[in-house]
């Protein structure tokens, strides 16, 4: 009988081998550190245009050139007044489809430039609010020229036909092909250094 109750101690006792565990435990870590791939932060896709060899910018008309300025605390000021980011939009336009009737604004699309400076300190999300009310101003002009295929000087943008929106345009052109609306009236956006305040 003591032998009997031996062997049930025996077999209450056993224990699975947990040694070889670590080494498994440790293979899967580095398996799944090796095979995950971590998103990098890659900022603002933008084409810069060469820098230019020893060679002066050329001259931009004061009346041609809408300043957006915005400061360290993130106030922003068009032509020098205090104003806000959702104002910026419609000058923006008023600015580029001016066709010379009014002094304070451009002579023409083809002249009109949109200057952003920023602070050395400007929050970096108030510079892109600032940046994107920019570019959707072009956006909503680049719009209203593919839904009507006319110019807003009522010329015709010579697109052969309407569309339902500067996207679809886009995307009916082929990779060879040229973008008549960009080309009549482009995106002139120059983003100056920030100010280091030296």
């Amino acid at each position: 009988m003591a032998g009997l109750l031996d062997k049930k101690r025996e077999r209450d006792e056993a224990e699975i081998n947990t040694a070889s565990l670590a080494d498994i435990a440790f293979l899967l870590l580095i398996f799944f550190l090796v095979a995950t791939t971590i998103n990098v932060d890659t900022g603002i896709g933008m084409t810069l245009p060469p820098k230019l060899e020893d060679q002066d910018p050329p001259p931009v008309k004061e009346r041609n050139m809408l300043t957006v300025n915005v400061n360290d605390q993130g106030d922003v000021l068009l032509e020098g007044e205090p104003s806000s980011v959702a104002r910026i939009r419609e000058e923006v336009k008023t600015h580029v489809l001016n066709y010379g009737q009014d002094a304070s604004y451009s002579t023409g699309p083809d002249k009109a430039v949109i200057s952003i400076k920023t602070g050395a300190e400007t929050n970096y999300d108030t510079y892109i609010r600032v940046l994107d009310e920019v570019w959707m101003a072009y956006r909503e002009i680049w719009d209203g020229i593919a839904t009507s295929n006319q110019l807003p000087n009522g010329e015709s943008a010579g697109l052969g036909q309407t569309y339902p929106s500067y996207n679809a345009y886009r995307a009916s052109l082929g990779p060879e092909a040229d973008n008549v609306i960009r080309d009549q009236i482009g995106a002139q956006i120059s983003i100056a250094e920030p100010d280091l305040g030296q």
